[in-house]
């Protein structure tokens, strides 16, 4: 993929992360929000898979964990997000935010 073109979609898929947010600070529009953000995110997934292919380093083997980081995180992100009521959603949301912080950590550390 050419440099230009990858970096046009990843501003595309930032000014969509912004737009998520702003469609998120209002209940009316969160749905927009939540497609917004997620339009954004498989731009940039998208975009990075297809820079990894095209410089052959976007191997099966690498693939393969991909698919299997996302699927083991979604399924547990799926039953745990099932099981908590309502009402114990702020703390279900400040529990996957730490996970995201420990992530960045590890991700920090690693590199």
């Amino acid at each position: 993929m050419n440099a230009n073109i990858a970096a046009l979609a990843y501003l595309v898929s930032g000014v969509l992360f912004i737009l998520a947010l702003r469609g998120l600070s209002s209940p009316e529009t969160s749905r927009t929000g939540n497609r917004n953000g997620m339009i954004g995110m498989a731009i940039a997934v998208g975009v990075t898979l297809w820079t990894l292919w095209g410089q052959g380093t976007l191997d099966a083997v690498t693939l393969g964990l991909i698919v299997a980081g996302v699927a083991v995180g979604g399924g547990i992100g799926a039953v745990i997000a099932r099981r908590v009521p309502m009402t114990s959603m702020p703390e279900l949301v400040a529990a996957f935010h730490s996970l995201v912080g420990m992530a960045a950590v590890l991700v920090a550390a690693g590199a």
